[in-house]
């Protein structure tokens, strides 16, 4: 494992986005900055005239709610919903530092995937920084049940998540994937999947305040026993591949990147986050590591999308 593969990474300049919230469907500008080493990913609010909250981690002790999406409270009475895809794509490329800034109260969901973050970090490139990555360990397995629905991380000499979805539809049904990360297979293979839902779940999202900003530009539309976006799917399992798109953007609000294997079933937002309070209960659950630590040569962290360029540390982020 080269030495460089095992230090820190953070964008090599600012990445900024315009678009709706698929929820709110409220306008939203979003600008995601280099960060410095260990700082993880942070977050703010730009209130207007001049004001913008304190940075704050991006972090489950956050979490105020799950329900189709994951929801953070920045303090002051300020949040943040539909976090996931944007740290999705940060942490499914290899990105350990940056600084989530945003002007409303909800992401932009832009395509319903994470390929845009994806694409424009690829685009940016990444700043190698002088300090060792770090690993969450998973040393004992946790799971969390909700009926036959779990969710689970375990031991494993790696970084694998293994996910399966069941519904009751003759286009979804039951899905599964597994999936080994490096930042190439998560651009390539998880990226480009996009949000789903049912047509006949619209008028009672929308009377509850949700999906007021979904379209068939953003979300794959479910019909009975067809899609209704002209184009199809990206994948053929394009389905089970978005929820391991949110897994990844869940799991990553531990803190640092994890080392071991997640494992679910009919999973979502709140047995991810679940998942992540269970861990962290006991110090005997996992153990902090660098890089250097792992057990094996971890290639994964070489192995990035073609185009992804890795520069050695050139300067300070404040």
């Amino acid at each position: 494992m080269s030495k460089l593969s095992t230090r820190q990474r953070t964008l090599a300049s600012e990445l900024n986005f315009g678009g709706y919230g698929v929820h709110s469907g409220q306008p939203v500008t979003l600008t995601i900055a280099p960060a410095p080493p260990n700082s993880g990913f942070l977050i703010c609010r730009d209130l207007g005239s001049g004001h913008t909250t304190l940075p704050v981690q991006v972090h489950f002790s956050r979490i105020t709610r799950t329900t189709l999406c994951t929801t953070l409270d920045l303090g002051d009475s300020v949040s943040v919903a539909t976090i996931e895809h944007v740290t999705s794509a940060l942490s499914g490329m290899g990105v350990d530092n940056a600084l989530i800034t945003l002007d409303g109260a909800e992401c932009p969901i832009l395509d319903g995937s994470a390929q845009p973050f994806a694409s424009a970090i690829l685009e940016a490139g990444l700043e190698i920084q002088p300090a060792s990555r770090r690993f969450i360990k998973i040393m004992r397995a946790v799971t969390v049940r909700n009926n036959d629905a779990f969710a689970a991380l375990e031991p494993y000499n790696g970084r694998a998540l293994d996910l399966e979805i069941d519904f009751d539809s003759k286009v979804i049904g039951r899905q599964r994937m597994i999936f080994d990360w490096s930042p190439r297979r998560y651009y390539e293979d998880v990226s480009r999947a996009r949000t789903f839902g049912f047509a006949r779940d619209a008028k009672i999202l929308r009377q509850a305040g949700y999906a007021l900003g979904s379209s068939l530009d953003n979300s794959i539309t479910v019909h009975e026993d067809r899609i209704l976006n002209p184009g199809g799917l990206r994948y053929e399992d394009e389905f089970v591949r978005h929820k391991l798109l949110d897994a990844i953007g869940d799991l990553s609000l531990g803190g640092m990147p994890i080392y071991g294997r997640f494992r679910s079933y009919k999973g979502g937002h709140a047995l991810n986050a679940h998942v992540l309070s269970g861990l962290f209960s006991s110090d005997a659950n996992y153990e902090i590591v660098t890089a250097e630590d792992l057990p094996l040569n971890f290639d994964a962290l070489d192995d990035l999308p073609e185009g992804l360029s890795a520069q050695p540390y050139l300067r300070s982020v404040v």
